[in-house]
C-alpha cells in the first residue's frame, strides 16, 4: 500500500509548481518547433493532449492501476 500525502503538503505544492514550469517550457519549445503562436497552441492544449493524456499512458505502463507516482489525499479544495 502506498502512503498518501496531504494535498497542501510541501511535497505536493513543489511537485505541482515544478510541473507547471516544465510544461510551460515544453509549450514554448513546441510552439517554436511547430511555428505556432501562443494563441494557436495555448498552454491548455499542451496540458490536455501533450502531458495529461501522455501521463496517463505512462502511468498505465508503469503501474497496473494507472495511478500517479504520488498518492495525494484530496479534500476537494484544490483542483
Amino acid at each position: 500500500m502506498n502512503q498518501e500525502v496531504n494535498v497542501g503538503s510541501e511535497l505536493v505544492v513543489e511537485w505541482r509548481a515544478l510541473t507547471v514550469v516544465l510544461i510551460d517550457q515544453l509549450a514554448e519549445q513546441l510552439r517554436i518547433k511547430l511555428n505556432l503562436s501562443e494563441k494557436e497552441l495555448p498552454l491548455g492544449a499542451v496540458l490536455e493532449a501533450g502531458t495529461w493524456h501522455a501521463g496517463r499512458e505512462v502511468a498505465q505502463a508503469k503501474r497496473s492501476d494507472a495511478s500517479p507516482p504520488i498518492h495525494i489525499r484530496l479534500d476537494g479544495t484544490v483542483f
